[in-house]
């Protein structure tokens, strides 16, 4: 069975912690959402998150959810992708949560979310 892929938000990295704020209030306003600080980026909504500083991914990351991660994963590797396995974490039972693919596609890193 074939997993459904979700956008879950679009990371763009910045070059500082004052860099990511003056953006993610730049589209907050701009697209009417609501802005939201974290530890490492903050965000503008749940669609757009503006890393305080760069991480995976020259431009930065997209982020996509997957209804069963696992199975995701293997799909993927099926058809010739492969995962970048340091960047993996893990829920307190040991199932996969989230994990970067190897590369970069369109200068973004992606990485693929438990739904």
């Amino acid at each position: 069975m074939e997993n459904k892929f979700e956008l879950v938000h679009v990371g763009i990295n910045t070059g500082s912690p004052e860099e990511a704020d003056k953006l993610a209030q730049l589209l907050s306003r701009m697209f009417n959402l609501a802005p939201r600080h974290g530890q490492k980026s903050e965000f503008a909504g749940s669609y757009f998150e503006c890393m305080k500083a760069p991480f995976l991914g020259t431009n930065g990351h997209i982020a996509m959810q997957a209804d069963d991660l696992e199975a995701a994963v293997e799909e993927l590797r099926d058809m010739g992708f492969s995962f970048n396995m340091d960047t993996a974490a893990y829920t307190e039972t040991g199932k996969l949560k989230n994990v970067y693919l190897n590369g970069e596609f369109g200068g973004f890193a992606i990485h693929i979310l438990q739904k």
